[in-house]
């Protein structure tokens, strides 16, 4: 069975210069790991028990094991949900430049990829020159 949980509250470990900026970020939900480790480790030096972000691998394997699960018959893994995101956004109509910021990607080629998959109506296109 695939557990999901989110560990409320704890500290976050932040540079110092956030934590001198914003005193409780550390302890807000804003600041607060998406995917949270299960572990938790005290710090000495503040005193306080500090949570840190899952690993890479925990997180494959728990996206592994929710294929599993659901008995999807496609491959699914990490970059598979990085790979949706953009092409949702790109369907939704955002700039392709925007998602390739969002993506860190060097290259706006690398970005194009994803338009591969949307298969508008080249007649639907307006022409610039309809407008006259």
């Amino acid at each position: 069975m695939l557990m999901i949980y989110i560990k409320a509250g704890g500290h976050v470990d932040l540079p110092n210069a956030l934590n001198r900026k914003y005193n409780n970020a550390a302890t807000s939900f804003q600041w607060q790991y998406l995917f949270p480790s299960s572990a938790s480790r005290k710090d000495i030096k503040a005193g306080v028990t500090k949570r840190w972000h899952c690993s890479i691998s925990t997180l494959q394997k728990s996206v592994r094991s929710a294929v599993r699960i659901i008995e999807l018959n496609k491959r699914v893994t990490c970059h598979t949900l990085r790979y949706s995101f953009a092409t949702h956004l790109l369907e939704a109509g955002t700039d392709i430049r925007t998602i390739q910021e969002l993506m860190v990607h060097k290259d706006v080629r690398t970005t194009m990829i994803y338009t591969h998959v949307l298969r508008k109506d080249m007649r639907s296109v307006a022409s610039p020159l309809d407008l006259l």
